[in-house]
């Protein structure tokens, strides 16, 4: 299942049943694990892949950093299973700072994308073709990144956030966020992306209200997140975007704010967060 044209080094380690393409050259620190197809006229070195990849022609992995700091040290890329990487993705590894640049399990890269070093990609993650990391990003679980997006170095995107087509983010992106533009801000909540996901309506309800008060209203912010924090028996999701945006390192990107007086949000009465049913 190897091509005659492939060149693999003799140290590499690789399952029986991996599949290696036309002209695709396996170099030093790779090792391949079972049910993963390499297409044609890939590269690869100072890689770990796990199961069940599919790598696409041309792509470049494990190649060195675009950071004139870096000094060959040693660094890799490690990628989980399931993922599909498409036609000419970049990869870089890791520098000093992490040590590897990491991508979890089925996520979706397509063509032409660039992850740069020590970045942390989590699970189920899609970057639309063309989507441009720079180095140290964190994208959490689920989130989506629009095709020609660029996001700024150090930058966070949240869960289940989308990052608009042709954006520049330049601050952290908010779990559960829509956000678009130049540079990008948030929209509103990503409803159809939390209902695919399995959240009720009540979560969901109770998200646009924590929204409303958090990106559309001149409320103090972390006043907010104190008063979020009190409520009785906050659901995780709501810790989880209260907890985010308390750790920001860059800021986090808000919304427009609105032309009339901003406007309270208290909190309803809501039903049960189980049972799906909304309280008055």
């Amino acid at each position: 299942m190897i091509h005659s044209t492939a060149i693999i080094n003799k140290q590499a380690k690789i399952s029986k049943d991996v599949e290696i393409g036309a002209y695709s050259i396996v170099g030093e620190n790779v090792s391949i694990d079972a049910g993963t197809c390499i297409k044609e006229r890939v590269f690869l070195e100072n890689a770990q892949i796990g199961k069940d990849c599919k790598i696409f022609g041309g792509a470049i992995i494990g190649s060195i950093p675009q950071d004139l700091k870096f000094k060959e040290e040693k660094s890799y890329v490690e990628i989980g299973d399931k993922n599909t990487i498409r036609e000419y993705v970049t990869i870089n590894r890791g520098t000093t700072a992490r040590g590897k640049t990491a991508i979890g399990n089925n996520n979706l890269i397509m063509a032409y994308s660039h992850i740069a070093h020590d970045c942390l990609i989590g699970d189920d993650v899609v970057i639309a073709n063309a989507g441009t990391l720079a180095g140290h990003v964190d994208v959490e679980d689920k989130a989506v990144i629009g095709g020609l997006a660029a996001i700024h170095q150090f930058v966070c995107i949240g869960s289940l956030a989308i990052v608009g087509g042709c954006s520049k983010v330049v601050k952290d992106i908010p779990p559960y966020s829509l956000t678009d533009g130049h540079p990008a801000r948030v929209y509103g909540l990503n409803s159809v992306g939390l209902k695919r996901a399995g959240f009720s309506d009540v979560l969901i309800a109770e998200l646009k209200r924590v929204f409303k008060v958090l990106f559309f209203s001149s409320a103090p912010v972390k006043d907010s997140l104190e008063k979020f924090k009190k409520e009785n028996s906050p659901p995780s999701t709501i810790l989880h975007l209260v907890k985010f945006i308390e750790s920001s390192q860059r800021g986090i990107t808000k919304g427009q704010l609105p032309r009339h007086p901003a406007t309270s949000y208290p909190a309803r009465k809501l039903g049960n967060w189980e049972t799906g049913k909304l309280g008055n």
